[in-house]
């Protein structure tokens, strides 16, 4: 099935919701990305690579973030609690003993927004490699594994501390201080 008609000034798109090959005359999301050569296709293969790559940086991007302004609380109360003020001061063979506490940690204002902009733009990028998908064009498909691919390779390369003694575990998994789930979360 086709669509779109460019008129008699030139050939028409081709635009299928079956599976195809198409290369020369295939469109992908407007009439304007109207693919008329095989170089231009070949562009258009290599731009989605980069695209489903810069999707998977957007969300380490994320991630770090998430992590960066956790961590940053962490040391601004620890610095805290191990600088007691005078009113806790208890000698320097008797230190101030504090009853089991926790800390909410809530991220600020501005750093909420940032983390909504990165959950944004990896949002839309992440629509628009849907979005091309759907054309179920055998070439685009392919390019989007192998995007994902180079992607998890070039962005998601995680060191883990795993402590070496009695490590904690649960169900025969080391469990790593602060990296008990996938994503992380500051709320």
């Amino acid at each position: 099935m086709d669509h779109g008609d460019m008129g008699a000034d030139g050939p028409t798109c081709k635009i299928s919701m079956l599976w195809n090959w198409y290369t020369i005359d295939a469109c992908f999301l407007a009439e304007s990305w109207h693919v008329t050569s095989k170089g231009a296709f070949a562009a258009s293969c290599i731009g989605v690579v980069f695209l489903v790559v810069a999707l998977e940086f957007l969300r380490r991007l994320g991630k770090e973030y998430d992590s960066h302004i956790r961590q940053q609380f962490q040391r601004q109360a620890a610095a805290r609690f191990s600088n007691p003020g005078p009113q806790d001061c208890c000698g320097p063979n008797n230190p101030p003993t504090y009853p089991d506490q926790y800390l909410t940690f809530r991220p600020s204002p501005l750093q909420q927004l940032i983390r909504s902009v990165i959950h944004m733009a990896t949002f839309a990028v992440a629509y628009f490699i849907m979005l091309l998908a759907m054309y179920f064009n055998g070439y685009i498909i392919i390019s989007i594994f192998i995007g994902a691919l180079l992607g998890k390779f070039l962005c998601d390369w995680d060191s883990i501390k795993i402590p070496v003694g009695a490590p904690t575990s649960t169900g025969g998994q080391v469990k790593n201080p602060g990296q008990e789930e996938l994503t992380y979360c500051c709320g």
